[in-house]
């Protein structure tokens, strides 16, 4: 009796562990998401649990490889790292159900692991958020080449939020593409105030060339240079029409997975306080905090309005 006792003790104790080191692993992932993706952190909140656990988990993921792609544009220090994650991957689909000791002993990957057996999430969708930032040196020659990296390192995530919910439609899919391509499209005009002169302006060169405009001038961005107005003004325009796109198609998806496409509300916010400052984008009515973003969000979600 003793013996068997001993063995319900330790066994409760490793159930203990589990449950610990599974906390600890999600409470890394929402760090990570608050700290350095706030916005789309305050939409994932706004999902119901389970499927908020997961796409914290994605999202998580996404800010890891990100931050990595942020160290490749200093020289190569990023590349090994990237490797990294790339391999990760492929042994997350490789790992048998419900075996983490076949995966990095690393909280992140830990909770995606999990993610990935619950909801089978797609493997091709993973690998496009590290292929699409294996070159953080961003050179675009057209609009299309930026929609398209969009598509891969923003609207992926997307796509990997309605497998989460169980939802894999043609429909919700086609709402998603256009969403992160002017998630995409509106992220670089947020960090163009932050480029420095020796950084390579992420703009696609057709619309530098069509305004007659260089690179070191969109680095100045004076508040009276009208061909940075207007080189901001088309970009901005491509995002906005996609946003159009993506809320219309929003009405024809399913109910319940409306709120994956809540960061609708903060890239609508946040074109329209461009606009008012004449696309100015060092404005600082355009780089100050949306203070009203987490109260917005969620009313537009309680009214179903995004």
């Amino acid at each position: 009796m003793w013996c068997c006792r001993a063995v319900r003790y330790a066994s409760s104790g490793t159930v203990r562990r589990a449950a610990s080191s599974d906390a600890s692993a999600q409470n890394v992932c929402l760090s990570l998401v608050r700290n350095h993706d706030k916005e789309n952190f305050l939409c994932t909140l706004l999902l119901k649990n389970p499927e908020r656990r997961s796409a914290l988990a994605v999202r998580a993921f996404n800010v890891e490889v990100a931050k990595v792609s942020e160290k490749v544009s200093a020289g190569n220090v990023g590349v090994m790292p990237l490797k990294f994650w790339e391999d990760t991957v492929t042994r997350l689909y490789r790992a048998p159900d419900g075996d983490a000791r076949t995966v990095p002993d690393h909280p992140v990957i830990r909770e995606l692991h999990r993610a990935v057996r619950e909801h089978k999430l797609s493997k091709r969708y993973l690998q496009r958020l590290v292929t699409a930032r294996a070159n953080s040196n961003l050179h675009f020659v057209t609009v299309k080449q930026l929609e398209d990296y969009a598509e891969q390192a923003v609207a992926s995530v997307l796509y990997l939020l309605l497998e989460v919910h169980g939802t894999r439609n043609v429909h919700c899919d086609h709402a998603a593409s256009h969403l992160g391509k002017a998630q995409g499209i509106v992220n670089l005009l947020r960090s163009l105030p932050y480029q420095t002169r020796r950084s390579a302006v992420p703009i696609p060169q057709e619309l530098l060339m069509a305004h007659g405009v260089n690179q070191e001038r969109m680095v100045r961005n004076r508040p009276d240079d009208k061909g940075v107005e207007e080189v901001t003004f088309a970009l901005a325009s491509v995002a906005f029409r996609h946003l159009e796109t993506a809320k219309g198609l929003i009405r024809t998806v399913p109910r319940p997975v409306r709120p994956i496409f809540l960061p609708c509300v903060s890239i609508e916010r946040y074109l329209h306080r461009l606009r008012l400052a004449r696309f100015h984008l060092t404005d600082a009515s355009v780089m100050r905090t949306d203070s009203l973003l987490p109260l917005v969000l969620y009313w537009r979600k309680l009214r179903g309005n995004y």
